[in-house]
């Protein structure tokens, strides 16, 4: 295989690596059951609490959306614990002790991010439609700078011979 075809595999991979985080975060924010409230912001060079290549934390994301909505990042903090209290599944919807839980539907995630926007316009007093463009536009961007992480120590490694 040439160095671009594996490179491009090694994308390809990557990207659908990336698009499943992605989902589990976008879950995440409806379906939050640590019971934890873990907004507070990270160091830049700290990796999350999935390992290396799981973000930075929830923190991040709360500075963006604050300077994305034109809100206080300690208010945009406090309104995504709320809305997560909020959207968290009742026990009903959980499944039982020793059971794997089955992922979402694409259908169910949709449903799940809708809500978390609409709980969030409420709790931060702003309209839902600008609430939603804005979580997209930090989510994209996060997503673009997980790739280009990824794009950066492809190109490290194939430079090393590692890949």
């Amino acid at each position: 295989m040439t160095k671009y075809r594996t490179r491009a595999a090694a994308l390809l991979a990557a990207g659908a690596v990336a698009g499943g985080a992605t989902a589990a975060t976008l879950s995440a924010h409806a379906a939050d059951d640590t019971g934890s409230s873990s907004s507070s912001s990270a160091p830049a060079g700290d990796r999350g609490p999935g390992g290396p290549g799981h973000g930075r934390g929830p923190g991040e994301d709360a500075a963006a959306l604050a300077k994305a909505l034109g809100v206080s990042e300690s208010k945009v903090s406090d309104a995504i614990d709320a809305a997560r209290e909020a959207t968290r599944p009742d026990d009903a919807e959980k499944p039982a002790a020793g059971e794997k839980p089955t992922p979402p539907t694409e259908a169910e995630r949709t449903a799940r991010e809708a809500a978390f926007a609409k709980a969030l316009a409420k709790e931060l007093g702003v309209d839902q439609a600008k609430v939603t463009k804005a979580l997209e536009t930090v989510r994209a961007a996060r997503d673009a700078e997980r790739r280009t992480d990824l794009s950066d120590r492809l190109d490290t490694a194939v430079k090393d011979g590692k890949a």
